[in-house]
């Protein structure tokens, strides 16, 4: 009882100081941007390309020379992973979404060569006989992570070049996924499948983790549904609601949103690592998945297929939680840091998730808290 009187007098006067609610999500990417991945650092990989996402979100709000700090880290980053930028397998495909960004928005013929030489490498990663891409180049198995992976470059793709075959590779993509990965109880994702049977050893995941019948693991991890609706979220807003692929992502989004709303925390605005396990002890909350559902419910709420009286209020306590609960300021300064974030995750069992060890920042909580943010400002008017 008493941490909730903390936390609801931390919300009072969190609501109270506008100034701070406008600022948050300036002072996260500031610091990502300046200490945690500066752009002649970048890193070719997934978790970066979440931050770089946010980034490029960034852009697009903001008019002017305000645009310019953003478009010249993704310059940089691009400029310094020429040389080892790939699409062999979806991790490595996330961060090209950089280089179809800087084909739209600069008429860039190098980067646009570049994005379609790892289009080229996308179509050659190695597929079960469904047509799912396999998450790793050395065996065949679907990871509910790929879904977002594929989908930051897929629809990068579409916006530079308005061909329907990138939105229609995106959508094969998540129902393929889809039907492998849904735990028919919830509605929600298990983090993996197998094709074969056959335990390959990647140095991360458990041992033997695949389900002799049903070839899957059996736990619903959150931050991995947490890319599910991400993805769904960014297909709508970019095909529009003329699009013939709009009724059925719109169709997913929904029973999507239906199925991790039972879940939230309402208290904290928080999810829990293992999404439907709230009551298990060592359970926890995590933030890098909390964004992420609330990026979705408030994409949602701006495409107006969510109803506002039910579901804003989800978001809102989503936002304040965040806030009060998951950043940290580091020595007072203008800094903020995501804190509570599980760390890089393979595919495990029950103990295996509960025991991940919880840190602050990475490259998919930056951006996932400032996606989110973002989002939430602009639909409140925070931010306009």
């Amino acid at each position: 009882m008493k941490k909730i009187r903390v936390f609801l007098l931390v919300i009072v006067c969190f609501i109270k100081l506008n100034v701070q609610a406008q600022s948050w999500i300036d002072s996260v990417e500031l610091h990502g941007r300046e200490v945690f991945m500066p752009a002649e650092k970048y890193k070719w990989d997934w978790g970066q390309a979440t931050f770089l996402h946010s980034l490029v979100q960034l852009y697009q709000s903001k008019s002017g020379t305000e645009k310019d700090a953003y478009l010249n880290y993704v310059k940089k980053a691009m400029e310094v992973s020429y040389g080892v930028a790939n699409g062999k397998h979806p991790n490595a495909i996330a961060s090209a979404h950089g280089y179809a960004f800087l084909a739209r928005v600069m008429k860039d013929d190098k980067a646009r060569a570049k994005a379609e030489e790892i289009y080229a490498d996308y179509l050659k990663i190695p597929r079960a006989s469904n047509g799912g891409v396999s998450h790793r180049a050395e065996t065949i198995e679907l990871w509910d992570d790929t879904v977002y992976m594929l989908s930051m470059f897929l629809l990068e793709m579409y916006r530079l070049t308005g061909d329907e075959k990138y939105i229609a590779d995106f959508l094969e993509q998540f129902n393929v996924h889809n039907k492998e990965l849904t735990e028919e109880k919830t509605g929600l994702w298990v983090h993996a499948w197998d094709a074969d049977g056959v335990y390959y050893n990647d140095g991360c995941s458990i041992k033997n983790w695949p389900d002799n019948i049903t070839h899957r693991n059996d736990q619903i991890w959150a931050r991995g549904n947490g890319w599910i609706g991400m993805a769904l979220s960014d297909a709508l807003e970019t095909v529009g609601r003329k699009s013939k692929f709009w009724k059925p992502l719109e169709k997913a989004f929904l029973h999507y949103v239906h199925s991790i709303e039972p879940y939230q925390n309402k208290s904290t605005g928080h999810w829990y690592q293992l999404i439907t396990l709230p009551n298990e002890p060592r359970n926890f909350e995590e933030s890098s998945c909390t964004s992420m559902f609330a990026y979705t419910i408030t994409k949602g709420l701006q495409l107006k297929i969510l109803d506002k009286k039910k579901y804003f209020p989800m978001a809102k306590s989503s936002y304040v939680g965040l806030r009060a609960l998951s950043l940290r300021n580091p020595g007072g300064g203008a800094y903020l840091i995501p804190t509570r974030v599980s760390g890089g995750t393979c595919v495990g069992d029950k103990e295996y998730y509960l025991t991940r060890k919880i840190g602050e920042g990475t490259g998919f909580g930056y951006g996932s808290f400032i996606m989110f943010g973002l989002a939430f400002e602009q639909y409140t008017g925070l931010r306009k």
